[in-house]
């Protein structure tokens, strides 16, 4: 079952390299060498200044790594804009050689399996700066309505090393979490991830905010948010909620936020399990950008507006009863956050699973007829323009078909399951299982059909490696209804539900014709297929 998925995915991958061109710097940021998969990061310690007038950073990280294999040599990874002043070990300068944004370090002996490692490397430089985030990775330097510096930074696909010396590959994630200390210009709050520690007058003009992270954290969710903050703080049945918004947003923000989150926690928790970053709290944080889904502290930018800036994304009027970044943001610290994919090739582990979160949140609170309707409102935004799953180890994504055409792989899924009970204790079960885990597709192909006791191979195959939406083709003549499936991959064979004169029927279709005797009387009129319940086409012969 495996083998077939991947050799299907090796096709694609094949067909990519001969299509798109990829360069070393691609390789050395989204490959695993020996230099990468020697060591297994343990922690980040970042200790920085952000200096808001020239839009420069200065510090620190410590990093601590676990030696999974003898070495002398190992790959941490800085944007080649930003510079290096030095990396110290066990009080030693070490000598270190940059290719492109990969800094290869030099040990001066073999470092032994198993032993604990501490590097500190320190560093200086003005980041990259977004021009559309957070499409487009970087910071962004922004003012509030009175003048005030208002910062933020996201770097999903772009790569945290943009910003602060890291291991940027999704395959390894700090698993003793991370400190977070920023200093800022006095009368500005810099908020980051996890939990306040506190903070210091340096005497200097700056003060600094410490955070700490006690989980596992993806590299690209570290993230600083600096402006001249106000704190919200609650409590939902014991999980820490804390709001850090626009001082002039405060009043604002209470009703606003009031609305969707208990209900969104909730939701998500009964449907996904207990909120997986509990011992580091639920923040969100006011950013001068849409949003992005940063651990423990939630990017938003939504303008306290429902619905995807005041517009329903899905253009059926189901969308507009809650804030769309809240939803899907939050969503992502189930699937995301807590679940990783191992390479962005795989990105849709997160967006596809993130954005069905959206119609769960409205089944949740509207009801099975309303989520339907919203989810299927989302098909006409997928473009089919490239396979949803990218190309591996060039740190490359496949189309942004994986969230919309995600979902509704996973909504026909549901579907195909055809109980609801057994559906529900899939995602909860799988969101447990793999929490806090990094995986691939191949590890929730096998997954979901262990579970369910079906095979879902050629459905991942199809939704994921083509851009075809399978077609069912049905041929009506006299009482035979011919049906087969068309536009699809080699032996596709996923069952469909019919309506013939209002009564269901579940086909099996394969690429082979078969036949189903009806009433002679039936007209094109009378036979429906159930495309909003299966992102499918539907072609009439002799209609």
């Amino acid at each position: 079952m495996k083998h077939i998925l991947l050799s299907s995915l090796l096709l694609v991958n094949l067909h990519y390299l001969n299509a798109q061109s990829t360069s070393k710097r691609d390789s050395l940021q989204g490959g695993l060498r020996e230099e990468r998969t020697c060591y297994d990061v343990m922690r980040y310690n970042l200790d920085i200044i952000i200096n808001p007038s020239d839009k420069s950073i200065k510090g620190s990280n410590e990093i601590v790594f676990k030696v999974d294999d003898e070495t002398t040599r190992i790959q941490v990874d800085l944007f080649e804009n930003m510079q290096i002043e030095s990396i110290i070990w066990n009080n030693k300068k070490l000598k270190f050689q940059r290719e492109y944004d990969a800094i290869f370090i030099l040990f001066p002996k073999k470092l032994k399996k198993g032993s604990l490692e501490k590097i500190l490397v320190n560093y200086w430089g003005n980041p990259l700066v977004a021009k559309n985030a957070p499409w487009d990775g970087g910071f962004v330097f922004n003012k509030d309505t009175k003048g005030n510096p208002w910062i933020g930074v996201a770097v999903q696909g772009t790569g945290a090393s943009l910003w602060y010396p890291c291991k940027d590959s999704q395959t390894d994630e700090p698993d003793q979490g991370a400190s977070i200390k920023v200093a800022v210009p006095n009368g500005l709050m810099n908020v980051s991830n996890g939990r306040f520690k506190g903070s210091t007058d340096l005497k200097n003009g700056y003060t600094r905010w410490d955070w700490e992270v006690k989980n596992p954290i993806n590299n690209y969710d570290i993230t600083v948010n600096i402006a001249d903050y106000i704190h919200i703080h609650d409590n939902h049945q014991g999980l820490d909620l804390d709001f850090y918004v626009l001082r002039e947003n405060e009043e604002k923000a209470k009703k606003h936020f009031e609305q969707d989150v208990k209900p969104m926690m909730d939701c998500f928790q009964s449907k996904f399990g207990k909120y997986p970053f509990w011992e580091d709290g639920y923040k969100l944080v006011e950013t001068p950008y849409l949003g992005m889904e940063h651990q423990s502290a939630v990017a938003y930018g939504n303008k306290y507006k429902k619905g995807y800036m005041g517009y329903d994304i899905s253009g059926t009027g189901a969308g507009l009863f809650f804030d769309y970044i809240t939803i899907h943001e939050t969503g992502h610290e189930w699937f995301g956050n807590s679940i990783t994919s191992k390479d962005i090739a795989d990105m849709w582990i997160h967006e596809g699973f993130t954005t069905y979160t959206e119609s769960v949140f409205i089944e949740c609170l509207k009801g099975y007829e309303e989520a339907q309707k919203y989810i299927n409102g989302q098909s006409r935004s997928v473009r089919n323009d490239r396979p949803v799953i990218g190309q591996f180890g060039v740190n490359k994504e496949g189309s942004g078909d994986m969230y919309y055409k995600g979902a509704l792989m996973l909504n026909t899924i549901r579907h195909i399951i055809n109980d609801d009970t057994l559906w529900w204790k899939l995602l909860y079960t799988y969101a447990e299982t793999y929490k806090k885990q990094i995986i691939d597709t191949p590890t929730v192909l096998a997954f979901f059909n262990k579970e369910t006791g079906l095979d879902f191979t050629k459905v991942f195959e199809q939704y994921l490696t083509t851009t075809k939406i399978p077609k069912l083709v049905l041929d009506k003549q006299g009482k035979t209804l011919k049906f087969y499936w068309e536009n699809c991959v080699d032996q596709f064979n996923m069952p469909v539900a019919i309506m013939i004169k209002g009564k269901e029927i579940r086909l099996q279709p394969t690429t082979n014709s078969q036949e189903l005797t009806i009433d002679e009387n039936t007209s094109w009129n009378d036979i429906e297929v159930a495309t909003k319940r299966f992102f499918v086409k539907v072609k009439k012969l002799n209609e």
